[in-house]
């Protein structure tokens, strides 16, 4: 079945404006839809999104990032299955949870995390977006990684470029050229530093990288680079999003903040429940390795599949009131919420399950309960309205806010 006019194209501009009543539509009546100018099938109920994730027949593969991605990080673990994968992803995962990220990395989110805050908090008004999320995930990444936070410009330029590069559904060859660009530029900055770091072994995340070995197998300098390189993008870009997400969603809903606000321990109910009702990302790619059946008719062998998370996470057959945010809500759990047997698709499902997701709860976590130490009576300013904005990855792009200062 190919788009009609009763869905708009994902690629125009109605659609960007408002996708969730695209994709109410989509589910209900064109569950699958072949698109033309991406070359891909689209699927949009959770069931079917949930089966390409889990993949117990190996049906649906990552061949796709070959295209997709390799060019502008080179080739990342996101490409790999099997022992490759199994391998690479136990060398990089212990950074991302248990003692390592609470004794190494939880220090060094806090102390980022205030930094920033510390340039507005007496200010009375800050744009969160602007001064805080766009900035903090990068600045921690770069510290982890023991990079020169002064290149934050830079760092930020590139995962900016790899971003547009990954979302660039229409194929603009420009974005296409200043992705290719950045891969070479972030080889050339990273492969010295690597090379360095090798003879200088330290405590952070790029020596653990470098010393890295399981079973003989250890990570080369293309191997460091390439997830450094995805590590910026994917830890800046959704981190960024899901914090200003959050705060909006919990600002449009005020006795919902008020009651973060009083117990702290909500933070993570919020946090998931803005994971499936407003999620970072959108979308994500696939490719079948056979035909393979699904809602609404049958994939080739070789197709790309589009999986939109944005629709699924809020189908009526998993949710009830998909479309309201409710922190509250009973059919969302946050025990397995940052595990690949999450009740949401934010992160992914099964062995491709986002290996940085408990990193990015703490740095919610804290910067969340931070601002709210330093931002009483946190709210929208007057007449702005907390816009979401993208497509393929998608949030506010501002988030002017008023407060009343803290004083001495």
């Amino acid at each position: 079945m190919s788009i009609t006019q009763q869905v708009p194209d994902i690629l125009s501009p109605r659609f960007a404006a408002d996708p969730y009543s695209a994709y109410a539509v989509m589910r209900e009546k064109e569950p699958l839809i072949w698109h033309e100018a991406t070359q891909s099938w689209i699927i949009s109920r959770y069931e079917d999104v949930e089966r390409v994730f889990k993949d117990k027949k190996s049906e649906f593969t990552s061949d796709n990032y070959i295209w997709q991605l390799e060019p502008v990080y080179g080739r990342t673990i996101l490409q790999m299955s099997g022992r490759e994968h199994a391998v690479r992803r136990a060398l990089v995962a212990p950074a991302f949870r248990g003692s390592d990220l609470q004794e190494k990395y939880l220090p060094l989110i806090e102390r980022n995390s205030r930094e920033l805050i510390d340039a507005f908090r007496q200010s009375g008004s800050a744009d969160l977006v602007a001064d805080y999320s766009t900035r903090f995930p990068v600045n921690v990444i770069a510290d982890m990684l023991g990079l020169d936070k002064a290149d934050h410009a830079r760092f930020h330029g590139w995962y900016t470029s790899a971003v547009a590069f990954i979302s660039n559904l229409s194929g603009d060859p420009e974005v296409a050229a200043a992705g290719e660009r950045t891969r070479v530029e972030f080889a050339e900055y990273m492969f010295p530093v690597i090379r360095d770091r090798r003879d200088n072994l330290g405590d952070d995340l790029l020596s653990t990288l470098c010393a890295a070995e399981i079973d003989g197998v250890r990570m080369n300098d293309e191997d460091i680079k390439s997830f450094c390189s995805l590590l910026l993008t994917a830890g800046g870009e959704t981190t960024d999003k899901a914090i200003a997400g959050i705060l909006a969603n919990l600002m449009l809903h005020p006795e919902q903040l008020a009651a973060v606000r009083e117990d702290r321990s909500l933070i993570v109910a919020a946090f998931v429940e803005t994971l499936r009702y407003t999620p970072p990302i959108h979308m994500i790619m696939r490719q079948t390795s056979a035909d393979v059946e699904v809602s609404g008719g049958v994939i080739p062998k070789g197709a790309t599949v589009t999986c939109l998370i944005g629709a699924a996470n809020r189908d009526p057959d998993r949710y009830r009131e998909p479309d309201r945010f409710d922190i509250f809500r009973d059919d969302l759990t946050t025990t397995s919420a940052f595990s690949a047997a999450a009740g949401h698709l934010a992160f992914a499902l099964g062995r491709h399950f986002c290996v940085g997701a408990l990193l990015a709860k703490a740095e919610v976590e804290t910067g969340v309960n931070q601002l709210l130490d330093a931002m009483p009576q946190m709210r929208l300013a007057d007449g702005f309205d907390p816009v979401e904005q993208g497509v393929f990855t998608r949030g506010p792009r501002s988030l002017r806010v008023v407060f009343d200062p803290v004083t001495a």
